[in-house]
């Protein structure tokens, strides 16, 4: 989306407000001024008189033919005057402008000078030229007059001269009539309800007449939440491109400035433009940058400038004065660090939440996607959104490119579905390692561990089901990873944790049951645990011991102190290492129990590198839990492994 150009003649930004160039002028003033002074300094070097001997001044004054003499104060130079016979016998010219016919270095000026009023010549003394000190003078002024000009230039972001007073503008970009975002609704796939919600708002602008006849009256702000890539920008371009008035976009950052005062200044002057072209609608992407809550960041001594910015924003959103038809729409994936001032209704009137997609959503989000990409027969979007849960917008957009830039790289005219399962693997694991080499040590311990993940998620009810348990070298650190499919759900029993808990520690059990050694592979595996448990304890209150307690604490980042004392800071390390052991020591005891299952996976893994779900069942036997069908229906063909990689959320890595 074009920021600048031509066309944007009423964009409020600085830099778009003054001709192209205007500060180059203010350059040509200073070269000018410059130009002068030294003409000045030396306009008369080219017309110097010659310079003589002191035995041509005696014998000129022998001869009668001086007129006059001028001495200089502090100066041993003499400037000498000739009369017409004097001239024709040096054939010189006529004084031109008061210059004199010659001049020498004069020692002795008191001989000279008494010699002279004996022969009545007329002499007089002057002060010597000397520009030192003008030079002196000026040269700094000169210096500091062009670092203003450069420091003025840099700090306006455009023409020195035509950014001067311009530091308090509104940095925002215009999209109206000239300059249009052609993203529209149709751009924006699996955000049903935000969409339901922000299209009301371009239909509170284009009918306003609808609403306000029942004594309704428009939304004067809409806040965006959800994480990153859920498509919160993307939702207020297709607003920009829908709504059909002027949209001013800037980020909260723009407010941001060095000097005291200035984004109050460029606040007020941002509602100051909108309310000229209202009805209109601002965007202001990453508010959190500028509408932090306040006293998080509580400093001794000086002024807070953040806090005088995010001030003047709530007093221009819903102050003493109105703000008729001006629409504010805010981006942020942290709600929980805004001041509460700033969330309150009247100032945001409705809060949309963008959160991740779910298998439907992304379904719809890679159609989008794929529409522009020439694919093969059998790319199917449901069975390539069934593969991908817990990914965005953007890591869909990703998926996509990595899947063309797989299929380009193997000569292919068109986009299979292996290339898709490739370039999923590349996302959750990482690029393929194939110039990584490891021992046959290394590679038999990561091919037990991945088999114990295998048969300790298989044989677990809770268990996510497995898709793939590959023990090629991936990413910077991962030589092998598993990779299931999670269900879509938002609610866990404890039970389900557990096996969780159980399955991911399958991996660290194989390594000390087989080889009575443990290794640093389980690193990933541990950090995933120790977040779990602690989590059963203080945050669900799945513990006896600890009760119905919720310890999540204050959301504030500065918050130092706990909501627990140290006794029961220490009771939540023992319950929570309880919670561990008990979970080893069941995954322990069920791959001792399937110890031969456990040795026909990693065998088969050494044998192959990876494995499908359909490669378990034949070597294991078919899960006793049962599973979806649609799992299995999901399981790629055996595909060659590409130059790819992964970013999936359920992979567990060696």
């Amino acid at each position: 989306m074009p920021d600048n150009n031509q066309n944007n003649k009423q964009s409020p930004g600085g830099s778009n407000s003054s001709p192209k160039g205007n500060g180059n002028i203010y350059w040509i003033y200073v070269a000018i001024f410059v130009f002068i002074i030294l003409a000045a300094m030396f306009i008369n070097s080219s017309e110097d008189a010659k310079k003589l001997t002191s035995k041509d001044f005696w014998d000129d004054i022998e001869s009668k033919r001086i007129e006059r003499v001028d001495f200089y104060e502090n100066a041993t130079d003499i400037d000498v005057y000739l009369t017409e016979e004097g001239q024709r016998n040096r054939k010189l010219t006529e004084v031109r402008d008061g210059n004199p016919h010659y001049t020498f270095s004069a020692k002795n000026q008191d001989k000279i000078y008494e010699r002279l009023l004996e022969d009545k010549i007329p002499t007089d003394t002057k002060r010597k030229k000397d520009y030192s000190a003008v030079l002196q003078i000026l040269l700094p002024i000169a210096v500091l007059v062009a670092l203003w000009f450069f420091f003025m230039k840099r700090v306006g972001g455009g023409g020195a001269g035509g950014q001067i007073f311009n530091i308090g503008k509104s940095r925002a970009s215009l999209y109206d009539k000239e300059n249009k975002v052609n993203v529209t609704f149709d751009d924006v796939a699996g955000l049903e309800e935000a969409k339901v919600e922000v299209q009301e708002v371009v239909e509170f602008l284009k009918e306003q007449e609808k609403f306000t006849k029942l004594g309704g009256h428009i939304p004067k702000g809409v806040l965006l939440v959800g994480p990153p890539g859920t498509g919160k920008t993307l939702l207020a371009k297709a607003v920009a491109g829908e709504a059909k008035v002027p949209f001013f976009s800037l980020s909260g950052s723009d407010f941001v400035e060095m000097f005291v005062g200035v984004g109050a200044a460029r606040v007020r002057d941002l509602f100051k433009q909108a309310k000229e072209k209202a009805p209109c609608i601002v965007f202001i992407d990453e508010i959190d940058a500028v509408g932090r809550s306040r006293g998080r960041m509580n400093m001794t001594g000086g002024n807070d400038e953040r806090e005088n910015t995010l001030n003047q924003l709530l007093v221009e959103m819903d102050g003493f004065g109105s703000n008729s038809g001006v629409i504010i729409m805010a981006a942020t994936n942290r709600p929980d660090v805004l001041d509460p001032a700033l969330l309150r209704a009247g100032r945001f009137d409705r809060q949309i939440a963008v959160d991740r997609p779910d298998l439907q959503a992304r379904e719809a989000i890679f159609k989008v996607h794929l529409k522009n990409l020439k694919l093969a027969e059998g790319v199917d979007p449901e069975k390539l959104a069934a593969q991908t849960p817990g990914f965005v917008g953007a890591d869909i957009m990703n998926v996509s490119n990595e899947a063309a830039l797989i299929a380009a790289r193997k000569d292919k005219e068109a986009i299979g579905m292996d290339d898709f399962q490739d370039a999923i693997d590349r996302v959750i694991g990482g690029l393929e390692k194939k110039t990584k080499i490891i021992s046959p040590e290394e590679k038999k311990i990561v091919a037990y561990h991945e088999a114990g993940h295998a048969v300790a998620g298989w044989f677990m009810e809770h268990a996510h089901p497995l898709v793939k348990v590959s023990i090629v070298p991936r990413g910077i650190a991962a030589l092998g990873y598993a990779q299931y499919l999670p269900k879509e759900q938002y609610l866990y029993t404890r039970q389900q944790m557990i096996d969780q808990m159980c399955m991911t520690l399958g991996g660290r059990a194989a390594e000390e049951i087989i080889f009575n050694e443990i290794s640093t592979g389980a690193q990933n595996d541990l950090e995933r645990i120790t977040s779990t448990a602690y989590a059963m304890v203080t945050i669900y209150g799945m513990n006896e011991r600890i009760g119905q307690f919720s310890f999540s604490g204050d959301s504030s980042e500065y918050n130092f102190t706990k909501p627990y004392s140290e006794d029961t800071a220490r009771i939540i390390d023992e319950e929570a290492k309880k919670l561990v052991d008990a979970a080893y020591l069941r995954t322990k005891n069920l791959l001792i129990e399937r110890s031969e299952e456990l040795e026909k996976l990693a065998q088969e893994l050494l044998e192959k590198e990876v494995l499908f779900k359909d490669d378990l069942e034949r070597l294991i036997g078919p899960r006793p839990f049962g599973d979806d069908q649609h799992v299995v229906e999901l399981v790629p063909e055996k595909v060659e492994k590409s130059d790819t990689e992964p970013v999936e959320p359920e992979a567990s890595k060696t």
